[in-house]
């Protein structure tokens, strides 16, 4: 029964931390987990250690697990190679995509865009992950679509507070926009810097995602 527990509270717990609800720097407590779940405290660290394993978890000798919170250098540094690593994913898509493929970044790409006309963060952002998903699939490359997923998954949680920039919502629709025209285009050059561009955070982005991190972790003492 507990082997059946822990990937049902892993996922469960992932999403709560690519969702927000577990907040980066957030430490993560097994006795109260373990409530909240109606779980014993054992599947609840067994699930924390195979999040630490995909690099959403930290734990920390004699102090506890803790969401992870990426320091400015290596926010800025896993931002660049997410970056390559897409445009890699762009440039094969672009050069592969199948009628199949072409329907599911079409659909992703309405949704984001009936998130953006409703002004609904909250939908943008799974739409948005479904989007980029779509087009690591679409390489045809099943070791550069899972290396992808991976990174992506270990900065959802940094993705999602970029939306608190102004007008970030809209802005990353148009981008979406470009590389979709590119990417139909078959042109892989074209699609691979855009969505390079799209995903690096530099400037103003940069700067307002390090403040969105400071707040969140000024907050989390006072959550406890």
């Amino acid at each position: 029964m507990r082997g059946e527990q822990t990937p049902r509270l892993r996922e469960a717990l992932e999403d709560d931390i690519v969702a927000g609800r577990l907040r980066p720097g957030q430490r993560l407590d097994e006795v109260g987990l373990a409530d909240r779940f109606g779980v014993s405290r054992t599947p609840i660290r067994e699930a924390l250690i195979q999040l630490a394993a995909s690099g959403l978890v930290e734990i920390r000798p004699r102090r506890g697990a803790f969401v992870v919170l990426l320091g400015p250098r290596e926010l800025i540094e896993s931002f660049e190679l997410m970056a390559e690593i897409e445009a890699s994913c762009a440039r094969l898509a672009a050069q592969r995509l199948g009628p199949s493929d072409r329907a599911t970044i079409a659909e992703a790409h309405a949704a984001c865009r009936e998130a953006v006309a409703c002004h609904d963060e909250a939908a943008y952002y799974p739409a948005n992950a479904r989007f980029h998903a779509a087009v690591y699939a679409a390489t045809g490359n099943r070791v550069l679509a899972g290396e992808a997923l991976r990174l992506q998954r270990g900065l959802q949680p940094y993705r999602r507070l970029q939306l608190k920039v102004p007008r970030r919502m809209q802005a990353s629709f148009a981008e979406h926009e470009a590389i979709v025209e590119a990417l139909f285009a078959g042109d892989g050059p074209a699609a691979a810097e855009r969505l390079r561009a799209h995903v690096l955070v530099q400037g103003e982005r940069f700067m307002t995602l390090l403040a969105a991190l400071q707040a969140e972790a000024e907050a989390e003492p006072r959550a406890g």
